[in-house]
């Protein structure tokens, strides 16, 4: 399991950088760059107030990833050790990207 940081902070499972929902699909499947790539987990938090909607934040995650260029990518799962999450202002999960995909 990579570990993930996330920087996507308006969305409801990032509880302090690190995602509470447990797993998340990082979508992009012709990506060529990280730009083309974005977390389809991503929900917006609609209330300044909401804490995380699920357990606990983990600093590791399990990751689906359907870019199929990205050289970490083996059947659809990330075998990246490390794993960032950008989208400090995102509203949506196409405001997001994985900074980790790195083009085979």
């Amino acid at each position: 399991m990579p570990g993930l940081v996330c920087s996507a902070q308006s969305c409801v499972y990032n509880n302090a950088m690190y995602c509470s929902r447990g797993d998340i699909q990082v979508g992009g499947e012709n990506a060529k760059v990280c730009q083309d790539t974005c977390c389809e987990s991503f929900v917006e938090r609609k209330s300044e107030n909401a804490k995380s909607s699920m357990g606990s934040p983990s600093m590791r995650s399990d990751i689906k990833c359907n870019a199929e260029h990205c050289r970490y990518n083996e059947r659809c799962v990330c075998h990246a050790d490390h794993v960032d999450i950008a989208g400090a202002a995102a509203c949506r999960c196409e405001e997001t990207e994985c900074t980790t995909f790195d083009e085979k």
